[in-house]
Protein backbone atom coordinates (compact mmCIF):
# COMPACT_ATOMS: atom_id res chain seq x y z
CA UNK A 1 0.00 0.00 0.00
CA UNK A 2 1.47 3.54 -1.67
CA UNK A 3 1.30 5.91 1.43
CA UNK A 4 0.15 9.51 -0.24
CA UNK A 5 1.44 12.44 0.73
CA UNK A 6 -1.76 14.48 2.29
CA UNK A 7 -5.29 13.16 3.22
CA UNK A 8 -7.17 13.09 -0.42
CA UNK A 9 -10.62 13.51 1.69
CA UNK A 10 -13.12 16.34 2.43
CA UNK A 11 -15.57 17.90 4.92
CA UNK A 12 -17.96 15.12 5.19
CA UNK A 13 -15.14 12.25 5.18
CA UNK A 14 -14.21 14.46 8.81
CA UNK A 15 -16.90 15.23 10.06
CA UNK A 16 -17.92 11.55 9.65
CA UNK A 17 -14.12 10.49 11.55
CA UNK A 18 -14.80 12.61 14.00
CA UNK A 19 -18.68 11.36 14.68
CA UNK A 20 -17.74 7.55 14.72
CA UNK A 21 -14.46 7.03 17.29
CA UNK A 22 -15.73 3.83 17.90
CA UNK A 23 -13.23 1.14 17.04
CA UNK A 24 -10.57 2.52 15.22
CA UNK A 25 -11.27 0.03 12.48
CA UNK A 26 -11.65 1.36 9.26
CA UNK A 27 -14.10 -0.59 6.66
CA UNK A 28 -12.70 -3.59 4.82
CA UNK A 29 -9.69 -2.60 2.24
CA UNK A 30 -11.69 -5.05 -0.31
CA UNK A 31 -14.46 -2.81 0.17
CA UNK A 32 -12.77 0.51 0.17
CA UNK A 33 -11.45 -0.96 -3.61
CA UNK A 34 -14.53 -2.11 -4.52
CA UNK A 35 -16.10 1.44 -4.34
CA UNK A 36 -13.13 2.60 -6.15
CA UNK A 37 -13.67 -0.02 -8.98
CA UNK A 38 -17.33 0.55 -9.28
CA UNK A 39 -17.00 4.38 -9.90
CA UNK A 40 -14.43 3.92 -12.22
CA UNK A 41 -16.50 1.89 -14.84
CA UNK A 42 -19.68 4.19 -13.36
CA UNK A 43 -17.83 6.93 -14.69
CA UNK A 44 -16.71 5.04 -18.64
CA UNK A 45 -20.62 4.31 -18.52
CA UNK A 46 -22.13 7.64 -17.61
CA UNK A 47 -19.17 8.85 -20.67
CA UNK A 48 -20.79 6.21 -22.99
CA UNK A 49 -24.32 7.37 -22.08
CA UNK A 50 -23.32 11.14 -22.82
CA UNK A 51 -24.31 12.50 -19.56
CA UNK A 52 -20.65 13.03 -18.50
CA UNK A 53 -17.95 14.93 -20.38
CA UNK A 54 -15.49 12.19 -21.69
CA UNK A 55 -12.09 13.97 -20.18
CA UNK A 56 -13.73 14.55 -16.65
CA UNK A 57 -15.22 10.37 -17.02
CA UNK A 58 -11.41 9.43 -17.85
CA UNK A 59 -9.90 11.39 -14.73
CA UNK A 60 -12.30 9.66 -12.24
CA UNK A 61 -12.15 6.37 -13.77
CA UNK A 62 -7.94 6.85 -13.56
CA UNK A 63 -8.49 7.45 -9.84
CA UNK A 64 -10.81 4.98 -9.67
CA UNK A 65 -8.74 2.56 -11.39
CA UNK A 66 -5.84 3.51 -8.53
CA UNK A 67 -8.13 2.90 -5.23
CA UNK A 68 -9.03 -0.28 -6.66
CA UNK A 69 -5.57 -1.49 -7.27
CA UNK A 70 -4.69 -0.38 -3.43
CA UNK A 71 -2.46 2.69 -4.03
CA UNK A 72 -4.78 4.40 -1.46
CA UNK A 73 -6.03 2.24 0.85
CA UNK A 74 -4.88 4.83 3.73
CA UNK A 75 -7.38 7.31 2.21
CA UNK A 76 -10.45 5.33 3.67
CA UNK A 77 -10.11 6.41 7.51
CA UNK A 78 -13.90 5.99 8.84
CA UNK A 79 -14.77 3.66 11.48
CA UNK A 80 -16.70 0.35 10.21
CA UNK A 81 -19.17 1.08 13.20
CA UNK A 82 -21.02 4.05 11.15
CA UNK A 83 -23.68 5.13 9.49
CA UNK A 84 -25.97 1.81 8.33
CA UNK A 85 -25.65 2.35 4.64
CA UNK A 86 -22.35 3.13 4.32
CA UNK A 87 -23.00 6.62 3.00
CA UNK A 88 -19.89 8.48 4.85
CA UNK A 89 -17.46 5.89 3.58
CA UNK A 90 -19.38 6.23 0.03
CA UNK A 91 -18.81 10.37 0.66
CA UNK A 92 -14.92 9.27 1.50
CA UNK A 93 -15.07 7.35 -1.84
CA UNK A 94 -16.66 10.01 -3.66
CA UNK A 95 -14.34 12.82 -2.26
CA UNK A 96 -10.84 11.06 -2.65
CA UNK A 97 -11.77 10.19 -6.20
CA UNK A 98 -12.59 13.93 -6.81
CA UNK A 99 -9.53 15.37 -5.60
CA UNK A 100 -7.35 12.62 -7.27
CA UNK A 101 -9.21 13.31 -10.71
CA UNK A 102 -8.31 17.33 -10.44
CA UNK A 103 -9.70 20.32 -11.45
CA UNK A 104 -13.47 20.49 -11.97
CA UNK A 105 -14.78 17.42 -10.73
CA UNK A 106 -17.71 17.42 -8.38
CA UNK A 107 -17.43 14.44 -5.55
CA UNK A 108 -21.42 14.18 -5.96
CA UNK A 109 -22.42 15.58 -9.33
CA UNK A 110 -19.42 13.74 -10.99
CA UNK A 111 -18.20 10.70 -9.30
CA UNK A 112 -21.47 9.91 -7.85
CA UNK A 113 -23.60 10.44 -10.87
CA UNK A 114 -26.23 7.75 -11.36
CA UNK A 115 -25.09 6.50 -7.91
CA UNK A 116 -26.78 6.44 -4.22
CA UNK A 117 -24.87 5.21 -0.92
CA UNK A 118 -28.05 2.68 -0.68
CA UNK A 119 -26.87 0.88 -3.91
CA UNK A 120 -23.66 1.80 -4.06
CA UNK A 121 -22.15 0.62 -0.66
CA UNK A 122 -23.97 -2.39 -0.48
CA UNK A 123 -23.17 -3.90 -4.04
CA UNK A 124 -19.31 -2.68 -3.33
CA UNK A 125 -19.73 -5.35 0.06
CA UNK A 126 -21.27 -8.14 -2.21
CA UNK A 127 -19.11 -7.99 -4.86
CA UNK A 128 -16.04 -8.01 -2.30
CA UNK A 129 -17.43 -11.18 -0.53
CA UNK A 130 -18.06 -12.60 -4.11
CA UNK A 131 -14.37 -11.77 -5.29
CA UNK A 132 -12.54 -13.45 -2.10
CA UNK A 133 -14.88 -16.14 -1.84
CA UNK A 134 -13.98 -16.97 -5.47
CA UNK A 135 -10.58 -16.10 -5.94
CA UNK A 136 -9.53 -16.82 -1.67
CA UNK A 137 -11.62 -19.19 0.08
CA UNK A 138 -12.67 -21.85 -2.44
CA UNK A 139 -9.33 -22.60 -3.69
CA UNK A 140 -7.99 -23.18 0.04
CA UNK A 141 -10.48 -25.52 0.90
CA UNK A 142 -10.17 -27.18 -2.82
CA UNK A 143 -6.46 -27.28 -1.47
CA UNK A 144 -7.93 -29.10 2.01
CA UNK A 145 -10.15 -31.59 0.52
CA UNK A 146 -7.55 -32.27 -2.02
CA UNK A 147 -4.94 -32.94 1.01
CA UNK A 148 -7.44 -34.87 2.97
CA UNK A 149 -8.43 -37.07 -0.13
CA UNK A 150 -4.66 -38.43 -0.45
CA UNK A 151 -4.76 -39.02 2.97
CA UNK A 152 -7.57 -41.16 3.04
CA UNK A 153 -6.04 -42.81 -0.13
CA UNK A 154 -2.29 -43.32 1.95
CA UNK A 155 -4.47 -44.71 5.25
CA UNK A 156 -7.16 -47.06 3.15
CA UNK A 157 -5.80 -50.23 4.41
CA UNK A 158 -5.28 -48.48 8.26
CA UNK A 159 -7.85 -50.55 10.25
CA UNK A 160 -8.64 -49.13 13.96
CA UNK A 161 -11.29 -49.56 16.68
CA UNK A 162 -14.26 -46.90 15.34
CA UNK A 163 -15.96 -44.41 17.80
CA UNK A 164 -19.42 -43.87 18.70
CA UNK A 165 -20.05 -41.81 21.78
CA UNK A 166 -16.64 -41.65 22.36
CA UNK A 167 -16.58 -45.34 23.18
CA UNK A 168 -15.24 -48.31 21.21
CA UNK A 169 -17.56 -49.21 18.45
CA UNK A 170 -17.14 -51.42 15.17
CA UNK A 171 -13.87 -51.35 13.11
CA UNK A 172 -13.08 -48.88 10.35
CA UNK A 173 -10.22 -47.72 8.77
CA UNK A 174 -8.17 -44.82 9.39
CA UNK A 175 -8.78 -44.28 5.45
CA UNK A 176 -12.62 -44.22 5.34
CA UNK A 177 -12.17 -41.55 8.45
CA UNK A 178 -10.26 -38.88 6.14
CA UNK A 179 -12.37 -39.80 3.34
CA UNK A 180 -15.14 -38.25 5.34
CA UNK A 181 -13.55 -35.40 6.25
CA UNK A 182 -12.83 -34.86 2.69
CA UNK A 183 -16.62 -35.06 1.87
CA UNK A 184 -17.07 -31.92 4.41
CA UNK A 185 -14.62 -30.45 2.61
CA UNK A 186 -16.58 -30.59 -0.55
CA UNK A 187 -19.69 -30.31 0.94
CA UNK A 188 -18.83 -27.15 2.05
CA UNK A 189 -17.58 -25.83 -1.20
CA UNK A 190 -20.54 -26.80 -2.35
CA UNK A 191 -22.41 -24.53 -0.23
CA UNK A 192 -20.71 -21.40 -0.74
CA UNK A 193 -20.87 -22.17 -4.85
CA UNK A 194 -24.27 -22.49 -4.29
CA UNK A 195 -24.90 -19.13 -2.16
CA UNK A 196 -22.86 -17.17 -5.24
CA UNK A 197 -25.15 -16.54 -7.96
CA UNK A 198 -27.20 -14.62 -5.51
CA UNK A 199 -24.53 -12.79 -3.74
CA UNK A 200 -23.46 -11.14 -7.30
CA UNK A 201 -27.11 -10.04 -7.90
CA UNK A 202 -26.30 -6.41 -6.86
CA UNK A 203 -28.43 -3.72 -5.85
CA UNK A 204 -26.73 -0.74 -8.14
CA UNK A 205 -28.89 1.35 -10.37
CA UNK A 206 -31.75 1.52 -7.60
CA UNK A 207 -30.76 4.57 -6.19
CA UNK A 208 -31.93 6.04 -2.89
CA UNK A 209 -35.02 3.18 -2.44
CA UNK A 210 -34.69 1.11 -5.63
CA UNK A 211 -36.59 3.22 -7.67
CA UNK A 212 -33.65 4.10 -10.21
CA UNK A 213 -34.79 7.85 -9.66
CA UNK A 214 -31.50 10.10 -11.30
CA UNK A 215 -29.83 7.46 -13.32
CA UNK A 216 -30.28 6.21 -16.79
CA UNK A 217 -32.24 3.54 -17.34
CA UNK A 218 -29.23 1.57 -19.09
CA UNK A 219 -27.06 2.42 -16.30
CA UNK A 220 -27.14 -0.52 -13.83
CA UNK A 221 -27.12 -3.42 -16.79
CA UNK A 222 -23.48 -1.37 -18.75
CA UNK A 223 -22.01 -1.03 -15.29
CA UNK A 224 -22.38 -4.80 -14.28
CA UNK A 225 -20.87 -5.98 -17.76
CA UNK A 226 -17.85 -3.61 -17.63
CA UNK A 227 -17.33 -5.02 -14.13
CA UNK A 228 -17.77 -8.84 -15.09
CA UNK A 229 -15.64 -8.23 -18.01
CA UNK A 230 -12.96 -6.54 -16.04
CA UNK A 231 -12.83 -9.06 -12.74
CA UNK A 232 -14.34 -12.52 -14.86
CA UNK A 233 -17.17 -12.59 -11.57
CA UNK A 234 -20.87 -13.61 -12.81
CA UNK A 235 -22.45 -10.08 -11.87
CA UNK A 236 -26.10 -9.73 -12.50
CA UNK A 237 -29.10 -8.08 -12.19
CA UNK A 238 -31.77 -8.35 -8.34
CA UNK A 239 -34.32 -10.82 -8.60
CA UNK A 240 -36.23 -7.35 -7.42
CA UNK A 241 -35.10 -3.84 -7.20
CA UNK A 242 -36.82 -3.54 -3.87
CA UNK A 243 -35.25 -6.67 -2.60
CA UNK A 244 -31.79 -5.85 -3.25
CA UNK A 245 -32.31 -2.23 -1.51
CA UNK A 246 -33.77 -3.70 1.43
CA UNK A 247 -32.61 -6.78 2.03
CA UNK A 248 -29.13 -8.27 2.52
CA UNK A 249 -30.41 -12.12 2.32
CA UNK A 250 -27.61 -12.90 -0.05
CA UNK A 251 -24.73 -11.54 2.60
CA UNK A 252 -26.47 -13.24 5.31
CA UNK A 253 -26.93 -16.61 3.02
CA UNK A 254 -23.26 -16.67 2.66
CA UNK A 255 -22.36 -16.12 5.77
CA UNK A 256 -24.57 -19.57 6.40
CA UNK A 257 -22.49 -21.53 4.39
CA UNK A 258 -19.15 -19.98 5.91
CA UNK A 259 -20.48 -21.09 9.22
CA UNK A 260 -21.22 -24.50 8.41
CA UNK A 261 -17.94 -24.66 6.77
CA UNK A 262 -16.22 -23.92 9.85
CA UNK A 263 -18.81 -26.14 11.55
CA UNK A 264 -16.98 -28.91 9.90
CA UNK A 265 -13.37 -27.77 9.99
CA UNK A 266 -14.13 -27.79 13.95
CA UNK A 267 -15.13 -31.64 13.69
CA UNK A 268 -12.21 -32.73 11.55
CA UNK A 269 -9.78 -30.62 13.76
CA UNK A 270 -10.67 -31.58 16.82
CA UNK A 271 -10.83 -35.66 15.50
CA UNK A 272 -7.38 -35.06 14.18
CA UNK A 273 -6.24 -33.55 17.37
CA UNK A 274 -8.07 -36.33 19.56
CA UNK A 275 -6.15 -39.04 17.24
CA UNK A 276 -3.03 -37.59 17.52
CA UNK A 277 -3.35 -37.32 21.51
CA UNK A 278 -0.28 -38.98 23.32
CA UNK A 279 2.07 -39.76 22.31
CA UNK A 280 1.82 -42.40 25.27
CA UNK A 281 -1.41 -41.66 27.34
CA UNK A 282 -3.68 -40.90 24.76
CA UNK A 283 -5.00 -42.35 21.35
CA UNK A 284 -1.75 -41.95 19.68
CA UNK A 285 -3.11 -42.82 16.21
CA UNK A 286 -1.17 -40.49 14.33
CA UNK A 287 1.11 -38.35 14.85
CA UNK A 288 1.11 -34.94 13.67
CA UNK A 289 4.10 -32.53 12.21
CA UNK A 290 5.95 -31.00 15.00
CA UNK A 291 6.32 -27.44 14.42
CA UNK A 292 7.17 -25.65 17.48
CA UNK A 293 8.25 -26.14 21.25
CA UNK A 294 4.53 -27.15 23.27
CA UNK A 295 5.71 -26.13 26.77
CA UNK A 296 7.74 -23.78 28.49
CA UNK A 297 8.29 -26.01 31.81
CA UNK A 298 7.83 -29.45 30.04
CA UNK A 299 10.65 -30.55 27.77
CA UNK A 300 9.67 -32.18 25.04
CA UNK A 301 6.27 -31.57 24.64
CA UNK A 302 4.42 -31.56 20.88
CA UNK A 303 1.38 -29.42 21.03
CA UNK A 304 -1.54 -29.74 17.85
CA UNK A 305 -0.98 -26.07 17.18
CA UNK A 306 -2.86 -26.24 14.13
CA UNK A 307 -5.97 -27.89 15.18
CA UNK A 308 -6.05 -25.10 17.99
CA UNK A 309 -5.95 -22.59 15.60
CA UNK A 310 -8.39 -23.61 13.33
CA UNK A 311 -10.85 -24.38 15.83
CA UNK A 312 -10.54 -20.77 17.39
CA UNK A 313 -10.70 -19.11 13.99
CA UNK A 314 -14.02 -21.61 13.73
CA UNK A 315 -15.60 -20.10 17.38
CA UNK A 316 -15.08 -16.80 15.43
CA UNK A 317 -16.75 -17.36 12.01
CA UNK A 318 -19.63 -18.66 13.74
CA UNK A 319 -19.95 -15.59 16.28
CA UNK A 320 -19.61 -13.73 13.03
CA UNK A 321 -22.59 -15.80 11.89
CA UNK A 322 -24.54 -14.75 14.44
CA UNK A 323 -23.92 -10.95 14.23
CA UNK A 324 -24.45 -11.01 10.53
CA UNK A 325 -27.95 -12.63 11.01
CA UNK A 326 -28.99 -10.16 13.60
CA UNK A 327 -27.58 -7.58 11.38
CA UNK A 328 -29.83 -9.59 8.08
CA UNK A 329 -33.21 -8.68 10.39
CA UNK A 330 -32.19 -4.67 9.90
CA UNK A 331 -34.64 -4.37 6.45
CA UNK A 332 -36.63 -1.24 7.62
CA UNK A 333 -38.85 -0.57 4.55
CA UNK A 334 -36.90 0.14 1.84
CA UNK A 335 -32.88 -0.05 3.24
CA UNK A 336 -31.05 -2.04 5.69
CA UNK A 337 -29.39 -0.07 8.57
CA UNK A 338 -26.76 -2.62 9.29
CA UNK A 339 -24.22 -3.10 5.84
CA UNK A 340 -21.06 -2.24 6.99
CA UNK A 341 -21.29 -4.75 10.15
CA UNK A 342 -22.24 -7.10 7.65
CA UNK A 343 -19.15 -6.11 5.24
CA UNK A 344 -16.90 -6.16 8.61
CA UNK A 345 -17.57 -9.79 9.26
CA UNK A 346 -18.79 -11.46 6.60
CA UNK A 347 -15.31 -10.26 5.15
CA UNK A 348 -13.51 -11.67 8.04
CA UNK A 349 -14.77 -14.51 8.01
CA UNK A 350 -13.78 -15.17 4.24
CA UNK A 351 -10.18 -14.24 5.34
CA UNK A 352 -10.10 -16.74 8.12
CA UNK A 353 -11.55 -19.21 6.77
CA UNK A 354 -9.08 -19.04 3.79
CA UNK A 355 -5.97 -18.75 5.97
CA UNK A 356 -6.70 -21.53 8.60
CA UNK A 357 -7.82 -24.29 5.62
CA UNK A 358 -4.15 -23.72 3.72
CA UNK A 359 -2.63 -23.75 7.18
CA UNK A 360 -4.50 -26.93 8.08
CA UNK A 361 -3.74 -28.43 4.78
CA UNK A 362 -0.03 -27.27 4.16
CA UNK A 363 1.55 -27.33 8.14
CA UNK A 364 -1.11 -30.01 9.50
CA UNK A 365 -3.11 -32.74 7.17
CA UNK A 366 0.11 -33.30 4.52
CA UNK A 367 2.42 -33.96 6.75
CA UNK A 368 0.45 -36.43 9.20
CA UNK A 369 1.65 -39.82 9.91
CA UNK A 370 -0.64 -43.17 10.95
CA UNK A 371 1.02 -45.28 13.42
CA UNK A 372 -0.41 -48.49 11.86
CA UNK A 373 0.09 -50.65 14.85
CA UNK A 374 -1.43 -49.10 17.29
CA UNK A 375 -5.06 -48.42 15.18
CA UNK A 376 -4.72 -52.45 13.93
CA UNK A 377 -4.15 -52.81 18.03
CA UNK A 378 -7.23 -50.78 18.97
CA UNK A 379 -8.77 -52.64 16.00
CA UNK A 380 -8.54 -56.45 17.73
CA UNK A 381 -9.31 -54.66 21.43
CA UNK A 382 -12.84 -53.41 20.29
CA UNK A 383 -15.56 -55.40 22.04
CA UNK A 384 -17.78 -54.22 19.44
CA UNK A 385 -16.28 -56.31 16.92
CA UNK A 386 -18.57 -58.76 18.27
CA UNK A 387 -21.49 -57.61 16.27
CA UNK A 388 -20.01 -59.39 12.96
CA UNK A 389 -20.76 -62.37 15.08
CA UNK A 390 -24.52 -61.51 15.55
CA UNK A 391 -25.62 -62.91 12.08
CA UNK A 392 -24.03 -66.61 13.15
CA UNK A 393 -24.91 -66.86 16.81
CA UNK A 394 -27.25 -64.27 17.85
CA UNK A 395 -26.90 -60.80 19.51
CA UNK A 396 -27.99 -62.22 22.93
CA UNK A 397 -25.12 -64.63 22.99
CA UNK A 398 -22.89 -62.31 20.94
CA UNK A 399 -23.71 -60.11 24.34
CA UNK A 400 -22.42 -62.80 26.98
CA UNK A 401 -18.90 -63.39 24.96
CA UNK A 402 -18.74 -59.38 25.14
CA UNK A 403 -19.68 -59.54 28.89
CA UNK A 404 -17.16 -62.25 29.48
CA UNK A 405 -14.24 -60.86 27.44
CA UNK A 406 -14.22 -57.47 29.21
CA UNK A 407 -14.74 -58.97 32.55
CA UNK A 408 -11.91 -61.38 32.08
CA UNK A 409 -9.63 -59.12 29.72
CA UNK A 410 -9.39 -62.13 27.43
CA UNK A 411 -9.63 -61.11 23.74
CA UNK A 412 -12.91 -62.04 21.76
CA UNK A 413 -11.62 -64.61 19.76
CA UNK A 414 -10.23 -67.00 23.19
CA UNK A 415 -13.93 -66.11 25.12
CA UNK A 416 -15.64 -66.81 22.04
CA UNK A 417 -14.10 -70.03 20.87
CA UNK A 418 -14.55 -71.54 24.74
CA UNK A 419 -18.35 -70.99 24.07
CA UNK A 420 -18.15 -73.07 21.34
CA UNK A 421 -18.59 -70.34 18.46
CA UNK A 422 -16.39 -72.56 15.00
CA UNK A 423 -13.08 -71.49 14.44
CA UNK A 424 -14.75 -70.87 10.86
CA UNK A 425 -17.02 -68.88 11.93
CA UNK A 426 -14.49 -66.76 13.95
CA UNK A 427 -12.04 -66.59 11.57
CA UNK A 428 -14.78 -65.07 8.90
CA UNK A 429 -16.46 -62.79 10.84
CA UNK A 430 -13.38 -61.21 12.97
CA UNK A 431 -11.60 -60.56 10.28
CA UNK A 432 -11.82 -56.63 10.82
CA UNK A 433 -10.53 -55.45 7.27
CA UNK A 434 -13.36 -57.16 5.76
CA UNK A 435 -15.08 -55.91 9.36
CA UNK A 436 -14.31 -52.58 8.18
CA UNK A 437 -14.81 -52.67 4.36
CA UNK A 438 -18.01 -55.82 4.39
CA UNK A 439 -19.07 -54.96 0.99
CA UNK A 440 -15.82 -55.07 -1.17
CA UNK A 441 -15.26 -57.85 -3.49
Amino acid sequence: MATTPKELWGTETKKAVENFPVSGEPIPVSVARWLGRVKAAAARVNADLGLLDREKADRIAAAGDRIANGEFDDQFPIDVFQTGSGTSSNMNANEVIASLAGEGVHANDDVNMGQSSNDVFPSAVHLAALDELVNELLPALDRLGTSLEAKAKEFDDVVKSGRTHLMDAVPVTLGQEFGGYAAQVRQGQARIEAALGRLGQIPLGGTATGTGLNTHPEFAERVRAVLTEQTGLTISAPADPFEAQAARDGLVEASGALKTVAVSLTKIANDIRLMGSGPRAGLAEIALPELQKGSSIMPGKVNPVIPEVVTQVSAQVIGNDAAITVGGLQGHFELNVFVPLLARNLLQSIRLLTSASNLLAEKCVDGIVANRETCERYAELTLSAATALNPSIGYDKAGEIVKEAAASGRSLREVARDAGVERTVLDEALDYRRMAKPHDA
